[in-house]
């Protein structure tokens, strides 16, 4: 792959540097970096050994709780020993130096993002070391007080307790999709980072931030449905263009 010119690097950065307001959405080629397997990747992503409406609809649930329950399960022991990479503290870092400057938008549902430090992440998809209740939860369901079990399950009324994820076919939740496209409107510069753009209502935040006249800068390893609306389109890891971009020129400066 050939590195990015050096203008166009210098061009960002001065973006960066005047933005009063900064969005980031990033998707999963940031957690891939550190070793997080993708849904989408023809080869080794999720969804090349499992169809998404055997595991993550709540159709799939409901039919085969115990089967659902055991394969988040076992993406939650995964994720145990995996590390924030040097793009994670990058974003940490900036917000640390720059309070109040960046809103940081994330489709990923792995949570490294706070690992790293960053704070107040708005999760388009929940997290996956979340739960919540299956159905409307009654004055009997209480979370800390559910009966184990694969899944756990309210004593008083039964109700089963769910990955506190965003499944196939549900709406993302309210708050966090509101506070996104609040700061996609507002914002100055919006960096796109690690994902194909071509997960909805997700991707639509960068129209959004075009729209609004932010400049829209697209990071990422291979093309992205997002690239012909970019003003500036960067190739190449994650860990290396946001520590080059953000200010951070030693990874290790961590939260």
């Amino acid at each position: 792959m050939r590195d990015n010119p050096s203008n166009a690097l210098d061009e960002v950065r001065a973006w960066l540097r005047d933005a009063r307001r900064v969005a980031v959405l990033t998707g999963a080629g940031v957690s891939a970096e550190s070793g997080v397997p993708t849904f989408r990747d023809a080869q080794t992503g999720l969804w090349a050994r499992f169809r998404p409406e055997d595991l993550a609809t709540e159709q799939a649930f409901r039919r085969n709780p115990e089967r659902v329950w055991d394969w988040y399960a076992e993406r939650r022991e995964r994720l145990l020993g995996v590390q924030p990479n040097a793009g994670h503290h990058a974003l940490a870092a900036f917000a640390r130096r720059a309070p109040g400057r960046l809103t940081l938008i994330t489709q990923n549902v792995d949570g490294l993002h706070q690992l790293a430090g960053s704070e107040g992440v708005l999760c388009l998809h929940g997290r996956l070391a979340d739960d919540r209740w299956l159905d409307h939860p009654r004055p009997c369901c209480n979370l800390a007080r559910a009966v184990p079990g694969r899944p756990p399950r309210c004593a008083g009324c039964g109700n089963l307790v769910r990955p506190g994820v965003v499944w196939f076919g549900e709406a993302l939740p309210t708050q966090a999709l509101d506070a996104a496209q609040q700061a996609a409107q507002a914002c100055d510069v919006m960096l796109v980072v690690g994902t194909a753009g071509a997960v909805y209502p997700a991707a639509g935040l960068a129209h959004q931030a075009r729209q609004a006249g932010a400049r829209v800068v697209v990071l990422n390893t291979g093309p992205s449905e997002l690239d012909g609306i970019a003003h500036a389109v960067l190739r190449g890891p994650s860990a290396q263009l946001l520590p080059a971009l953000l200010g951070v020129s030693d990874p290790a400066q961590r939260a």
